[in-house]
């Protein structure tokens, strides 16, 4: 639920109750129908299972759906935020007052990464250390690169190395990475489009292509009074 973005009680009782409801309620009512209607039990027993499997497996598609799609934000903002994070930090803000204004410019961008370092600034102003408050954000988002990244920032904060010179790597890093996403996902596009092309356009090509030939022919034997197909 973390990765997600739900915090709180009330989502894990909503997902668990809508799983209940899917994986039970549903295929009882369904085979209720059934039998009420008059219908063959085994038939009505296969379907109340079919939508038994189906409506368990529903919360978990939306619950991986929704943690891709936040998880996808969260990587495509978080490179510039570290950019913004070092020009800050190398104008002589500490790293907790640069994170803190990093989230506040950067809400109109990606506000689920403004929620996250938002999350991080009141950890850190609650008294929480600035480790624990890093590994509370890898594990809020779920993301090998933040993971990374917060191992770094310890190291650094340990050994007392320069945070705008490795903020500045890892940035660069990630941004070889996302350019490396984007061109894997612009390779897959001739497979995708393959498939409309085939269904929709085909066909009308061959329509026009072969459409005044087939016509032709049909008036020529016509005028002849061969009749078509003898």
């Amino acid at each position: 639920f973390l990765h997600a973005g739900y915090r709180g009680d009330a989502i894990a009782i909503i997902y668990f109750s809508s799983k209940t409801f899917l994986t039970l309620v549903v295929p009882c009512l369904s085979f209720a129908y059934s039998y009420y209607q008059g219908h063959d039990i085994t038939s009505a027993l296969a379907l109340a299972t079919f939508l038994a499997v189906i409506g368990y497996f529903i919360p978990d598609y939306i619950l991986n759906l929704l943690i891709k799609q936040r998880q996808k934000e969260l990587m495509n903002s978080f490179p510039d935020a570290l950019d913004l994070v070092r020009i800050c930090v190398a104008s002589g803000l500490g790293l907790d007052a640069a994170i803190s204004r990093v989230g506040d410019e950067i809400r109109l961008v990606s506000p689920t990464l403004a929620e996250e370092f938002e999350q991080l600034s009141l950890e850190l102003r609650a008294g929480s250390s600035r480790e624990n408050a890093l590994n509370n954000l890898a594990i809020r988002t779920g993301l090998k690169d933040i993971e990374a990244l917060v191992a770094m920032l310890k190291q650094a904060n340990r050994f007392g190395t320069n945070v705008t010179d490795a903020l500045h790597i890892f940035a660069e890093d990630l941004r070889v990475k996302r350019k490396s996403r984007a061109q894997e996902v612009a390779a897959k596009i001739p497979v995708k489009i393959s498939l409309p092309i085939i269904i929709c356009i085909f066909p009308a090509l061959f329509v026009v292509i072969l459409g005044p030939a087939i016509i032709g022919l049909v008036n020529a034997m016509h005028r002849t009074g061969t009749p078509f197909g003898g």
